[in-house]
């Protein structure tokens, strides 16, 4: 099969500027300047740190067949978007197919670029060598159940340059050439009047190694591109086993002031069955949670399990069902999977339910049926599956539906993921999960915003564990309740509390509102970025702040003392960015303020009493 180019070849010697063209290269047709597009169209109508849609530019290069080309019919732009006040940078290609036949897009490689060397090294494999730092690059085509990008990355490829014969390494294995395509070719075939478009290409450049710093970044772009990740409901996840008891969790959740209600994994409502008694039932839910002011969703599973021969994923190793992440998982692309797409669309619009968790499907499984009709074989497999699982959360998006789902999806409209966790860790006493959610917390917000991860509270028995694990009976255990409340939203995290009810008695009630109102009254500041202070390890204390320069509280710092005795620290709070880089006043919970000077190193040195098995709060002011 012939190579087509779109872009000039490389020049025969890199010292100088020196470009040719193929016959089968394609020529410039044309130019385009046009405002930012969004490719999600979300409409905010829940409380969110950022409302507003990115704004920038958007150039556009057209490319034709020359010629002296030996295909016909086919007509390639390459976009770039550039954003406003964030040195960010969007590229993509979309190849369309203008004749009367089909043909079959293998590989487009979206991007290639040729960057300077981190380090000059004599010896040394491009796995082990240092890549880059100075470049971040994300796609929206990402996917492995490991709550970070880094790790979910799909398209990232760094290369050698054996044209370039003038670096250190002696067998020129230096990772200087950055491609950014899928590594599972998507093999499509494109039908007349069809356009491919490769997966979105977000370039960030950072300007030091600071990794706080490039964090900043990282979550600024988050918040540029994909704003609604800023989207964070109070929400509870309750284990239903009657509608009486959905009932009496809206009502809970009105009177704490929660904002939303997911029915959790293991409760008595089933999203996938559409039929009328059960979409009566859950409209009703639906209706009184929203005359209550409360947000309403539900849960379900796609992997993990398995619906018969001819739905399954089938391993290309055996031809037979399994292979997959979870060992099996139905295939979106058969005749059943694309009925529960369409099923949950149905049911989503019918009932008026607002909020998704959806657990799997997962990553990238490949299928080698030939009989599903949602794709060919095993070659478009993979791409067919993401493409329909990322239009479906854009859907979700666009109409309303908050959508926490398990993978790194946010940049096609999903709203949350997990911080990371290990389940059996919610089985350990109550004193080691505070510890442990705060080691949570403190890792999973290096590059996410606190609204794009949820964390977990058992209120009772998940994953095995004893009475020491679990909350309830909540009025035995306020002491405990409130440090989980208090840790996930002074962090501005909203946790999975998981349960048949947020309180028991009017103690834990008000003990709820009160934590509740509390981060209500700091809901803006808690919600902005975090600086990362001291990580827990219970032998001292630990601590985080959070930054924003935009509002009237410049910093809100939480500090917790895992010791069964009092202690008084000094400490040194990093202030910069805060824009307040001469004085600031500083207060103790809601005691008396105090000015304070910022030193040449932009910090704020306070000393701070932190009670035994407690926390305590500073809020920093212009």
């Amino acid at each position: 099969m012939p190579v087509f180019y779109f872009l000039l070849q490389e020049q025969s010697v890199h010292n100088f500027l020196q470009m040719t063209s193929a016959d089968n290269d394609f020529s410039l047709s044309g130019i385009k300047i046009s405002d930012i597009s969004p490719y999600v169209n979300w409409k905010p109508q829940r409380w969110s740190g950022h409302k507003n849609l990115p704004t920038g530019k958007t150039l556009t290069f057209f490319y034709s067949p020359r010629r002296t080309s030996r295909v016909r019919n086919v007509s390639v732009a390459v976009n770039y978007e550039m954003y406003d006040g964030i040195p960010l940078m969007n590229k993509w290609v979309e190849v369309t197919n203008k004749g009367q036949s089909s043909l079959v897009v293998n590989r487009v490689v979206s991007e290639k670029l040729a960057l300077a060397e981190e380090e000059s090294a004599v010896v040394g494999s491009p796995e082990k060598m240092l890549k880059p730092h100075y470049l971040y690059v994300e796609s929206n085509y990402a996917f492995n159940n490991a709550m970070n990008y880094h790790l979910s990355d799909q398209t990232t490829h760094w290369k050698r340059d054996y044209d370039y014969t003038s670096q250190v390494n002696y067998n020129l294995d230096t990772p200087c050439i950055l491609e950014i395509y899928p590594y599972t070719d998507p093999c499509i075939r494109l039908e007349e009047g069809h356009t491919f478009r490769s997966p979105q290409s977000f370039q960030l450049l950072f300007d030091g190694y600071d990794r706080e710093r490039n964090g900043l970044a990282v979550r600024r772009m988050y918040r540029t591109v994909a704003p609604w990740v800023t989207e964070n409901p109070i929400f509870m996840h309750l284990v239903s086993r009657s509608d009486d008891q959905v009932y009496t969790a809206i009502d809970q959740c009105a009177a704490t002031g929660y904002e939303a209600l997911i029915l959790s994994f293991g409760s008595h409502i089933n999203i996938e069955d559409t039929s009328p008694g059960n979409v009566v039932k859950m409209k009703r839910m639906a209706d009184y949670a929203h005359e209550k002011n409360i947000l309403i969703g539900c849960y379900s599973l796609f992997s993990s399990r398995t619906i018969g021969p001819d739905t399954d994923v089938i391993d290309p190793l055996t031809g037979k069902p399994g292979g997959a992440f979870f060992g099996n998982a139905p295939c979106l692309g058969s005749e059943w999977g694309l009925k529960y797409i369409e099923n949950l669309k149905y049911m989503f619009t019918e009932t008026g339910f607002d909020i998704f968790e959806n657990d799997g499907p997962y990553p990238g499984d490949v299928c080698a049926s030939v009989s599903h009709p949602g794709h060919e074989g095993l070659h478009d497999s993979q791409w067919r599956q993401m493409e329909m699982q990322k239009s479906f959360y854009r859907w979700c998006n666009e109409n309303g539906i908050y959508v926490n789902a398990p993978d790194w999806y946010f940049l096609d409209g999903t709203n949350k993921i997990a911080l990371g966790y290990r389940e059996t860790n919610f089985s350990l006493s109550r004193d080691r999960q505070r510890i442990l959610n705060r080691q949570n917390i403190y890792d999973g917000t290096w590059l996410k915003t606190p609204s794009m991860g949820w964390g977990f509270v058992p209120l009772t028995v998940y994953q095995g564990g004893g009475p020491e694990a679990v909350l309830e009976p909540l009025s035995e255990h306020l002491d405990d309740y409130e440090q989980l409340m208090m840790q996930y939203y002074g962090a501005g995290i909203q946790a999975c509390y998981r349960g048949p009810r947020l309180y028991d008695t009017d103690e834990t009630r008000e003990l709820v509102q009160r934590v509740v109102k509390w981060y209500r009254k700091y809901r803006d500041i808690l919600n902005s970025d975090i600086i990362h202070l001291r990580r827990p390890d219970g032998n001292d204390w630990d601590g985080i702040m959070h930054v924003n320069p935009r509002l009237g509280e410049k910093a809100l710092a939480m500090l917790y003392n895992p010791l069964n005795k009092d202690i008084t620290r000094v400490v040194r709070f990093p202030v910069y960015y805060t824009a307040c880089h001469d004085r600031l006043s500083v207060r103790t919970g809601e005691g008396k303020p105090r000015r304070y000077r910022v030193d040449r190193d932009y910090n704020v040195t306070v000393t701070v009493t932190i009670p035994a098995n407690s926390y305590t709060w500073l809020v920093m002011e212009k």
